[in-house]
């Protein structure tokens, strides 16, 4: 029998990470098999690796498994009554592959790739037909390979709230914290949907480099301390219209105190921390009202809303920054890269 390479984890931390062999996986009715090129990498998945996703009562913690959710790779094999791919084709993973359209619900949750279900850190894997989007042609392997979960995710902050096909942006401004795949995405986005994009690092050569991709504001969150009051500042006392928080504990009351009056926070990460601090728990409501502000959780999104993602990008070429690309052997590395936090944009492993 044929057999495979694929990393594993028993979600005991990056070290945990073992290359392993399997039996080659063959389609069933309604599934093709894919031929995995490139896989980008998330936070989640060195908080999956490590053992410490577990904040959704959905997902449970598997003994072990194959990790990472976003993947470009083409079809290789195609079961019976297939009728939406052929062989040939260049496709991308969706992160809850039964989430089609609308609000996410725990049961699309709890079958999200890369926990609780194997991810796609594998050189071939079976894929549901509705599980897929067709991959945008102009872009490489390891572009695409970003656009499942740090695109939809920025998509949805920044559109997710408006009706299918109406994007705004013109005359905003879009608040990014930090310049992971995420913040860059949103960048991106923002800058092509006509908005004022303000950035936030600890580092002058990255907000250098969110310069070059068109930020018209930067923040060095070191030499301001206070960056909610320089956010203030740079937009005459508006605030950002829509935020992307992805600090937590840290910045979410700074989220608060620069946001717009009717502005959106979108919470969609916990960096900086899970918990409050003690000295500083001014209510939630309390924040909300005060500028009467949208608070709105953000768990990627539906399939529909990704290909409109791409359909955006495509019309506007947007081309996803790779910052470093590490080999299908060196894949723990990449993990110990991506958590280090040296990255601007995302880290990907080339796969074949």
């Amino acid at each position: 029998m044929a057999s495979i390479k694929q990393w594993t984890t028993p979600l005991k931390g990056v070290d945990s990470l073992k290359l392993t062999e399997a039996p080659k996986p063959a389609p069933g009715k309604g599934e093709v098999l894919v031929e995995i090129h490139a896989v980008s990498l998330n936070y989640r998945d060195v908080e999956v690796t490590n053992g410490e996703y577990t904040h959704h009562k959905s997902v449970g913690q598997e003994e072990s498994i194959v990790p990472c959710s976003d993947m470009c790779g083409v079809i290789t094999q195609v079961g019976d009554d297939v009728r939406s791919w052929q062989v040939g084709d260049r496709v991308l993973s969706t992160f809850l592959p039964d989430h089609q359209t609308g609000q996410v619900t725990e049961k699309e949750l709890s079958r999200g790739m890369g926990l609780p279900l194997d991810g796609v850190l594998a050189e071939y894997r079976v894929f549901p037909e509705h599980a897929l989007v067709k991959a945008p042609s102009y872009m490489s392997d390891e572009q695409a390979a970003t656009l499942p979960i740090a695109v939809v995710t920025a998509w949805m902050s920044v559109n997710g709230m408006r009706p299918m096909g109406q994007n705004g942006g013109h005359g905003e401004y879009i608040l990014l914290q930090g310049t992971g795949g995420v913040a860059i995405a949103g960048l991106q986005i923002g800058k092509a949907s006509g908005a004022k994009v303000i950035i936030t690092s600890s580092s002058d050569s990255k907000l250098s480099q969110a310069k070059e991709l068109g930020a018209d504001y930067t923040i060095n969150y070191r030499t301001h301390p206070n960056w909610e009051e320089e956010v203030m500042r740079l937009t005459n006392n508006h605030g950002a219209d829509i935020i992307l928080e992805v600090g937590g504990a840290q910045t979410l009351k700074k989220s608060f105190d620069s946001i717009a009056f009717g502005g959106l926070i979108n919470c969609i990460g916990y960096v900086s921390g899970k918990m409050d601090a003690p000295d500083d728990r001014t209510n939630v409501n309390l924040l909300a009202l005060r500028r009467n502000v949208t608070l709105k959780g953000i768990i990627n999104g539906p399939k529909d809303r990704f290909e409109e993602a791409v359909r955006f990008y495509e019309k506007h070429q947007i081309q996803p920054v790779v910052n470093k690309v590490f080999s299908f052997e060196e894949a723990n590395e990449a993990f110990k890269f991506l958590a280090s936090g040296s990255h601007f944009g995302k880290v990907v492993v080339r796969v074949k």
